[in-house]
């Protein structure tokens, strides 16, 4: 097989601009010409291996994150938006998406900002008493689809916080647990932790200065809620600094970020990068031994892996994902090729709705979707109690998972077939933007399709895609 071409021109462009060098500097560190360069940043010549051998020596660039970036993540979601039928009779090839999100990353999201205030538009229109009930309302995205997207754009990885949860936990001085330590740093600033039966899952009272915990949630949430709190308490001014940079529009979405970056700090601080990234490669990514090694939950372990993004130290890129019972997503995250829909639920066939039939084990699946690339995905039920009788239980589903090429480094790979192409199930990301012609369970047809209607034939399907 021949080697794959490397275009990164808007990876090169980002670099030049975060140096703060012209063109023709660029070029001569790099030892090309100014023509060459202009090509290569426009993607009309592949990166040579001479450019990456400067990026590394000349600047220290990690070379690996030029085949990375968010061209086939903008790809999906310009995709899935077009899938609004606004855009039936004017909706453009994959190819010019694929150039644009290339080419001109900037100009994809902005398009993305644009159909997503229409959309809201359009459902504020669409409940008139709460269109005619709010004078001035902006048009701005929700702030949890913001503070969603922040964290999709970032590859859920936060550097800053990251590290600073690690030091964290590496500063122990000789406490049995992260538990305790989170405890005593707690202590040290005057606030006291009790737990309590009748207690929501984490209540801080400033005045008292006390944290109070459930006492009926599992070891590793009371663990978890702890270190929120120190995040929020200790860290507080890093996190307000991490939220500076990201100039959110409303403050209930920088209020739902801090949350956020509080929880990616707790388990951080859980699974500290290094020691954890090691750990996963020593058990092959079993999540039930990553799980009592750390003394946390299993959705906690797979949430965790998807994160392993650190530049010069990156793990197997995972995409992970919480579904519900209706097939809602609940939590998102892909460091792969495969992207999840933005509106909607996840495609049935995938084996994360099975989950909730077999609850307490471990499914596998081998998947391909419609672009050929396949994977190895894994899914397991991860209902969490309420703690005593009668209290209701919230049921969810997750699915963790890579492309096959890094089977060889899942424990979970042990004794499939990669090679018997029937194995693969077909699988895409939502109805509206997956081309499969044959699919028995598509709910709506393909938006790149045109339908062919036989009054005197049924089969699958009420139509025929041409």
């Amino acid at each position: 097989m021949a080697p794959q071409k490397l275009y990164a021109g808007a990876k090169l462009r980002d670099v030049r601009s975060r140096l703060g060098v012209t063109q023709k500097e660029f070029a001569a560190k790099l030892g090309v010409s100014l023509p060459y360069l202009n090509q290569m940043e426009n993607n009309n010549r592949p990166v040579s291996t001479t450019v990456v051998l400067a990026l590394a020596q000349e600047f220290g660039f990690d070379v690996t994150e030029l085949g990375q970036g968010d061209s086939e993540r903008l790809v999906s979601d310009m995709r899935e938006a077009l899938a609004d039928p606004i855009f039936a009779e004017a909706a453009p090839q994959l190819a010019d998406l694929r150039l644009t999100a290339s080419n001109a990353p900037a100009l994809a999201r902005a398009f993305l900002s644009l159909h997503r205030a229409y959309r809201q538009t359009h459902e504020r229109l669409a409940s008139l008493d709460e269109a005619l009930g709010r004078e001035g309302a902006q048009l701005q995205p929700s702030p949890w689809e913001e503070v969603r997207d922040f964290f999709h754009y970032c590859d859920n990885y936060i550097d800053a916080v990251d590290r600073a949860a690690e030091h964290f936990a590496q500063l122990r001085d000789g406490e049995t647990s992260i538990a305790q330590a989170a405890t005593n740093r707690l202590a040290r600033s005057g606030i006291t932790v009790r737990k309590a039966r009748e207690a929501p899952l984490r209540s801080f009272d400033s005045e008292r200065q006390e944290l109070t915990l459930s006492s009926l949630t599992p070891p590793e949430t009371q663990t978890f809620q702890l270190l929120v709190q120190v995040a929020l308490l200790r860290q507080n001014q890093l996190l307000d600094a991490t939220l500076d940079l990201a100039r959110f529009q409303s403050d209930e979405a920088r209020g739902i970020a801090k949350l956020g970056l509080a929880n990616y700090f707790a388990g951080a601080a859980m699974m500290p990068y290094s020691a954890f990234h090691a750990a996963a490669q020593e058990t092959r990514h079993d999540l039930e031994l990553l799980a009592a090694r750390f003394g946390s939950s299993i959705e906690q372990v797979a949430h965790r892996l998807s994160t392993l993004q650190r530049p010069g130290e990156k793990g197997v890129p995972f995409f992970f994902v919480r579904v519900d019972q209706a097939g809602t997503i609940t939590k998102r995250h892909s460091a792969t090729r495969l992207q999840f829909a933005r509106f909607g639920g996840a495609c049935p066939l995938w084996n994360v709705h099975r989950a909730f039939e077999t609850p307490g084990r471990f499914l596998r699946q081998l998947a391909e979707t419609p672009d050929g690339v396949r994977y190895i995905s894994l899914a397991i039920d991860v209902s969490k109690t309420g703690g005593h009788f009668g209290a209701p239980r919230r049921r969810y589903a997750i699915a963790l998972g890579c492309e096959v090429r890094h089977g060889a480094g899942l424990v979970y790979a042990d004794d499939l077939d990669f090679t018997r192409a029937s194995a693969f199930e077909p699988i895409g990301i939502s109805c509206r933007i997956c081309e499969r012609e044959n699919c028995h369970q598509r709910s709506v047809p393909p938006l790149e399709k045109r339908l062919s209607i036989d009054p005197a034939r049924r089969d699958t399907l009420p139509y025929r895609l041409d």
